[in-house]
Order: structure tokens, then sequence, then C-alpha cells
């Protein structure tokens, strides 16, 4: 009778639990995901939302996956997870979608930079616009780079 386990040969690594989380790539990523996203959402916010549209969809993007990432390393740091391969796909689903979004809700901020270039308001809000520019495009390379180094762990 053939075994129904897994066999021997095949080991898949252990998710880790606890601070180990934040020891280990591919999820060491959540923080700077975090802490980037936050930035994007203040800054746009500190502009005093000049283009409602665009930036109402970053501050949605930036707003909502910063709270799932959240909860996704809460998930990790008290091991609910239980090393289940479920959650390897999860997460990989999860951060790719959100490098999508991201992207776009980075291309719009920078269309939002464009335009507060010749705003009269001043420099201050070109300046806010172009630090969250920056920051949604560096947020948008963690998630990609976190959702390919999860999928090809």
């Amino acid at each position: 009778m053939a075994s129904v386990g897994p066999s021997a040969t095949s080991t898949q690594p252990a998710l880790p639990s606890g601070i180990a989380v934040l020891k280990t790539i591919p999820y060491a990523f959540i923080l700077p995901e975090i802490f980037c996203g936050t930035w994007v959402w203040i800054l746009v916010a500190a502009t005093a939302v000049s283009y409602p549209l665009q930036q109402g969809w970053v501050m949605y993007v930036s707003l909502s996956s910063c709270l799932i990432s959240l909860l996704l390393l809460l998930g990790y740091l008290l091991g609910f997870h239980r090393n289940s391969e479920n959650w390897k796909v999860l997460d990989s689903l999860y951060h790719g979608a959100t490098a999508i979004l991201y992207l776009s809700a980075a291309v719009l901020q920078a269309n939002a930079t464009i335009y507060s270039e010749f705003d009269p308001q001043g420099t201050l809000h070109y300046q806010l616009n172009s630090a969250a520019s920056f920051f949604a495009f560096l947020t948008t390379f963690l998630y990609i780079l976190h959702a390919f180094s999860i999928y090809y762990q």
C-alpha cells in the first residue's frame, strides 16, 4: 500500500513563526512594505488631496494594503499558519495582486505629481507629491520582490 504522507525526499522549508519572521527572507519584506506604504498614505494626505480621483485611489490602495499586510504579519508572528502550505500560496497571491494595484497607484501618483508642478499653491505640494511617488514606486518594488521570492522559495 502506498504512503499517503509526503515523501522524505521532498521536504518543504518550515514557515517561520514569532521573531524569526523578521529574520527570514521573503517574510522580512513585510515590515518595510508596511513602513513605506504608511509614508505613501501620510504624504498624499498632507497634500490636501488636490486630485481626488487619482489620489483617492492611491490612498485606498496604500491604506488597505498596509492594514492587510499588518494582519498578515501578525498572523505570521502569532503562528496562525501552523506550517500550512496554503499560507505560501495566499502570501504569494496577495503580494502579487497588491504589487499590481500598487503599480497602478504609483503611476497615478506620478501623474498627480506632474500636475502639481504647476500648482499655484506653491512647491510644497509638488515636493510632497514627489516624495509620495518615490515611496509608492519603492513599495511596489518591495511587493514585487516579496511575491517573486515567495514563489521561487
